[in-house]
């Protein structure tokens, strides 16, 4: 897909997504503060379906008034969604359903993140039923209604994802990616799409090429999904990521469940919690246990 199409697409996408919002000062600021990026663009540019649209906000007051109009617009869908709260922390915004979790249009609450097992169903299938839910009654509801909240992200229908983990300007937001093909992205204050040179190459050649992340263990692990797709990757990709992953303590849980941030394997989850349990009755966890509990999971 040419540059000028694709620029056009994520106009009328944001357009047609900031229309539906009530709060017209809100909507507003978002018109100055949009930024799309990730692998929407990448999917266009090779002509691949497109998953989902990775919307992020250019502050952090912008991604608290986005969390906050969607937890209250999703608290309205069901007298059986508990109480939402959005609580704004020195380097980050995050969505809290009771506790701690997630919560589905149909009113169901699961015990952990985006990542974690929803009543027996993997997490990327629960997202696509609650989707396909919400499309059923979108005649009715009007469409970029919120379907799934997490810790760090709002599901909107009409394949819109509003992320709140990460806020600032592009540069900034890219800090935390790991491959340089998702690197271009579209800004809403001036329409303008930024093809990166590097993102291009990439995908030119189909090649993984780690940038650096702050989630290194991540990475590694996501690229078993662009290897099933056809992708390459050279041994000193794996390097870059094994390098920064040995500067952190994974035997801190609080370290090794943030690292599985973005990883969409419920039985990741289901070993936090084990590990949990069993740190908190005095068990020390040591390599042999944490390969038991993984073998057993998968």
């Amino acid at each position: 897909m040419k540059a000028k199409t694709i620029k056009q697409v994520l106009r009328k996408r944001c357009d047609a997504w900031l229309a539906t919002i009530e709060d017209q000062a809100l909507r507003k600021d978002l018109e100055q503060g949009v930024i799309i990026t990730g692998g929407c663009i990448a999917s266009m540019l090779l002509r691949e379906p497109i998953q989902d649209f990775d919307v992020y906000f250019r502050n952090k007051d912008l991604a608290a008034r986005a969390a906050l109009y969607y937890a209250g617009r999703f608290s309205k869908t069901s007298e059986m969604v508990p109480v939402i709260k959005v609580l704004v922390l020195e380097d980050r915004v995050r969505l809290v359903v009771q506790s701690a979790g997630v919560a589905g249009v149909d009113g169901s609450v699961a015990n952990r993140y985006y990542e974690s097992d929803t009543d027996g169903v993997a997490a990327a299938e629960y997202v696509k039923s609650q989707l396909d839910e919400a499309e059923q009654t979108e005649k009715d509801q009007g469409k970029y209604q919120p379907v799934f909240l997490s810790a760090n992200a709002i599901t909107l229908s009409n394949k819109l994802q509003l992320v709140i983990r990460f806020f600032g300007e592009p540069d900034e937001i890219h800090a935390n990616y790991d491959f340089a093909h998702c690197l271009s992205y579209w800004t809403s204050w001036d329409n303008q799409l930024v093809l990166r040179p590097a993102a291009l190459e990439a995908l030119l050649a189909r090649e993984l090429r780690y940038i650096g992340s702050r989630y290194p263990l991540c990475s590694i692990i996501r690229t078993r999904k662009f290897i099933a797709r056809g992708w390459t990757i050279n041994a000193g990709q794996y390097l870059k990521m094994c390098y920064q992953l040995n500067a952190l303590d994974l035997t801190n849980l609080h370290v090794l469940e943030d690292q599985l941030t973005g990883v969409d394997t419920a039985y990741f989850m289901q070993m936090i919690d084990i590990m949990r349990k069993v740190t908190e009755q005095g068990q020390i966890i040591d390599d042999t246990y944490l390969a038991e509990v993984v073998d057993r999971l998968f």
